[in-house]
């Protein structure tokens, strides 16, 4: 019998298991999160006799008479102090990290109430963060030793909650403790689990599915395969994706599901699908879009192995770059990366009554569930409710189905409640990625640095699926030439399917990778001219009424040259700085329907926002919540934010492209308009009682191609210029990013999307590489490359604007993707200051962090 206390009261139990299932299973403290299963995350992290431990990789035997501390067990002193102080700074955002931060933070302070920054960096050194950038939880962690040590009271806050100040986060206090719930945090009653074996290859005719072993496991409920599926395909835009793979078809990845089972007992999954017999015929995989491409490559789906291609065409890009002064041609390489968010996927599915299901889900988009899962059951879909539980990060990678469908379809088949959860390495190896890209880039210029042309051929790996391949394969067509003012542009792109892991949406969708091209060819040139990369891009940057290379008109809100400004000094500063500037849409964009919507219902004498609109940790309810407060005058205090619910939040699309702040937030302004009127007329909001005001925006573009002279891509932009500050050993010492938002809404919420994206694109320009071998991913957790506090610099953020009277949203434009733009080429560029050397492929070698 093992004996131990966990916040201070006495367990006992007669079989061991991992620490983090007796805590989180058999105690139910859920601040105690599963990210990787592997050491590697430290969201697992708890004290035992006051020293920090990652309960996921310790068995409970080991801790026999010991004394553990979770955040439940914290006292109400420490409570209110991590809840103010990771409010104050900004330091929350998806919050599945939070709790175990908070641990470090208490085995640091309870040591040490002057810490040092340094200090905390390496108290939090075992966890990651993907979404803040470490900065802003270091902040929250030093504020909070200034109340510990002076025994500070917690001030009595009021917040007027208008867009531009600064209001707490509306979900810090349940993030900060951990008592919001993630879907891995809900148990049912009745309650089954459910996985899918994959394909042991990338490519492979499944010859024979024998389950009779595994049938007679005495856990198996159920199992499941592609015969049994009403629909077998699923898909994001391209309904591609075989939800299992039948006898007689093949393979495309080794993420493919070859059946579903389902168990009474979480922990003996793994062993009935062991009893699972497959036959295969191995196929050698295509791993290589070029190979793919030719014409007696096999094909890998129906209409062959081209997903999309896009042709942007503006000018004469021959004629320019043929009378050029200065022409420059490199090729170029960007890798796959995963999102690596924080929280591994997880969905349960629970049958209805009315013979519907009912999902606790964690995506960017509830009604794209309901869509893609009642296509799949063939049933109506207001059949599927799908209602959002908090989302662990997301980055894009949240946006096509990974274990919605599997729940939904063997709760269909079982009627019986099913959770379906990822491990990290499930999750790694089957969700999509971040595009690997090929590109050759030829740009020219005249004698003076003006730039004249562009030509462009940029190959997509899309791997197995389609997913947002085309999308993204636009977004990096239509931005690949800059915010710069030329016309000239011949750019061709390609989305290639392989049998690679599938590309999907990633922060940033596709600009990254041609940003990177385009900006290293400016510093070429300005190499040439003789002047500086931050000249050549100040002479070029696009102003009010300039003409964007894809030929949509600037509007007056952009504010791109006023960023390389508020960077030149950062610049200046160093020999070893490097420079880069980026643009990014917000909305989907070129003639594709875009809807943001809103509900305010008045309930209890409070407004109720009611949006569909996910909240992957950018923070979506904190906005709306400013905006409404803003238009009607009301406290924050009378107004609540609903999670999205198919059943009850109007549909405001993915949150993807950066669209939610504009979109929503117009829509929410509507809404409100209409509210704060019926308020003034009424006299006072107690008076509509149970009256609902509706807000809707639609953003209408021209389709990519359009034969407009000036067509519409993008119904806003915003522009960034990023600095990076290397050391003689190419160690990064500091980042500058100033960033045209519009109106900011939030101060620290916008801060801390620029710090979390910067960070994230100094690992894709320094430590980050996914690596695939013939087909075969060879990436774990541990080797993803995420980087940590310590090696996290400074980052400066400077906010910039120039919102119009009656702009849409109150002036916003959204910044959750460009923060990642601009920081590889900037990183590439502060290398070859230092080094001499030109690199045109990432992750970045010769730095401190790659050899």
């Amino acid at each position: 019998m093992i004996t131990l206390r966990v916040n201070g009261v006495e367990y006992t139990s007669q079989r061991d298991m991992p620490l983090i299932d007796f805590l989180r299973e058999e105690l139910r403290l859920t601040s105690v999160k599963n990210g990787c299963g592997e050491g590697a995350c430290g969201t697992c992290t708890v004290l035992v006799d006051g020293k920090k431990v990652k309960a996921c990789i310790s068995r409970l035997s080991k801790f026999d008479g010991k004394s553990i501390t979770t955040v439940e067990g914290l006292t109400k002193r420490e409570r209110d102090v991590y809840v103010y102080c990771f409010g104050q700074t900004g330091a929350v955002q998806c919050g599945f990290c939070i709790p175990g931060m908070v641990i470090c933070a208490k085995a640091l302070l309870d040591e040490n109430l002057s810490p040092a920054r340094q200090d905390v960096k390496k108290a939090i050194r075992g966890n990651i963060c993907r979404c803040t950038g470490y900065q802003k939880i270091e902040d929250a962690i030093l504020l909070a030793a200034e109340f510990f040590r002076d025994n500070r009271p917690i001030p009595a806050e009021t917040y007027e909650g208008r867009v531009g100040m600064h209001i707490p986060r509306i979900d810090v206090e349940e993030k900060v403790l951990g008592t919001g719930l993630f879907v891995d945090d809900i148990k049912l009653p009745g309650m089954i689990y459910a996985k899918a074996l994959r394909s042991a290859y990338p490519r492979a005719i499944v010859k024979k599915i024998d389950i009779s072993r595994a049938l007679e496991h005495p856990d198996a409920v159920k199992i499941l395969t592609a015969k049994d599926v009403p629909f077998n395909k699923t898909g994001h835009l391209v309904p591609d994706w075989d939800v299992m793979i039948a006898e007689g078809d093949t393979t495309r990845t080794i993420g493919d599901a070859i059946v579903l089972a389902s168990s009474k007992k979480r922990e003996t999954l793994d062993e009935i699908l062991s009893l699972v017999e497959v036959e295969y015929e191995p196929l050698k995989p295509l791993t290589d879009p070029v190979e793919a491409m030719r014409e007696d490559a096999p094909k890998l789906h129906e209409k062959g192995n081209i997903l999309s291609k896009q042709h942007l065409r503006r000018g004469d890009a021959d004629k320019a770059i043929a009378n050029a002064k200065y022409v420059v041609t490199k090729h170029y390489s960007t890798p796959m990366t995963d999102h690596a968010f924080m929280e591994p996927e997880c969905a349960i599915a629970i049958p209805e009554p009315d013979g519907g299901l009912l999902l606790y889900t964690a995506s960017q988009s509830v009604y794209d569930e309901q869509r893609e899962i009642a296509r799949m059951l063939k049933m109506p879909p207001e059949k599927v409710r799908c209602q959002t539980k908090l989302v662990g990060g997301g980055f894009g990678g949240k946006e096509d189905m990974s274990v919605q469908h599997h729940a939904a379809l063997m709760a269909w088949a079982t009627q019986r409640p099913v959770k379906v959860r990822f491990s990290r390495q499930e999750s790694i190896n089957i969700h999509t990625k971040r595009h690997a890209m090929e590109m050759d880039v030829t740009t020219a210029c005249d004698e003076n640095g003006r730039l004249l042309g562009m030509k462009a051929v940029l190959i997509s790996d899309c791997g197995a699926y389609a997913s947002l391949g085309g999308p993204v394969l636009q977004r990096a067509c239509t931005h690949a030439a800059g915010p710069y003012n030329f016309q000239n542009v011949d750019i061709t792109g390609i989305c290639v399917y392989t049998n690679n892991p599938p590309g999907g949406a990633f922060r940033g969708f596709g600009v990254t990778q041609s940003c990177f091209a385009a900006e290293m060819n400016l510093n070429a040139l300005a190499e040439l001219v003789g002047i500086s990369p931050w000249e050549i891009r100040y002479l070029n940057a696009v102003v009010p009424g300039d003409e964007l290379p894809n030929g949509q008109i600037v509007t007056e809100d952009c504010a791109y040259r006023e960023c390389l400004m508020a960077v030149k000094p950062a610049y200046m500063s160093s020999p070893y700085a490097g420079i880069a500037g980026a643009m990014k849409n917000s909305g989907l964009g070129v003639g594709v329907p875009d809807t943001g919507r809103c509900k305010l219902a008045v309930k209890d004498g409070k407004v109720h926002i009611l949006t569909s609109a996910a909240c992957m940790g950018q923070g979506i309810a904190t906005v709306a919540t400013e905006i409404v407060c803003t238009v009607t005058g009301l406290s924050p205090d009378n107004v609540i934010h609903e999670r999205a619910d198919t059943a009850v939040t109007p549909n405001s699309g993915t949150s993807t492209a950066s669209r939610q702040t504009l979109f929503m937030g117009e829509a929410t302004r509507r809404a409100a308009s209409d509210l704060s009127a019926a308020i003034q007329s009424a006299g006072s909001l107690s008076e509509l009682e149970g009256k609902t005001f509706y807000g809707e925006y639609t953003g209408v573009t021209d389709p990519m191609g359009s034969d407009k002279p000036n067509p519409i891509s993008h119904i806003a932009y915003g522009y960034a210029a990023q600095v990076v500050v290397m050391d003689e050993n190419k160690r990064v010492t500091k980042v500058v990013a100033a960033h045209d938002v519009g109106q900011v809404i939030n101060p620290l919420s916008c801060e801390g999307q620029v710090e979390g994206g910067v960070l994230m694109g100094l690992g894709f320009a320094l430590t980050e590489n996914f690596i695939v071998e013939d087909g075969y991913v060879k990436s774990k957790y541990g080797t993803l490359g995420l980087i940590r506090a310590t090696d996290a610099p400074p980052i400066e953020t400077i906010l910039i604007g120039k919102p119009q009277p009656d702009a849409l949203a109150c002036g916003a434009k959204g910044v959750g993707e460009i923060s990642a733009i601009p920081t590889a080429p900037a990183a590439a560029h502060a290398a070859m200051r230092v080094d001499g050397v030109f690199r045109t492929s990432l992750p970045l070698t010769g730095t401190a962090y790659r050899k």
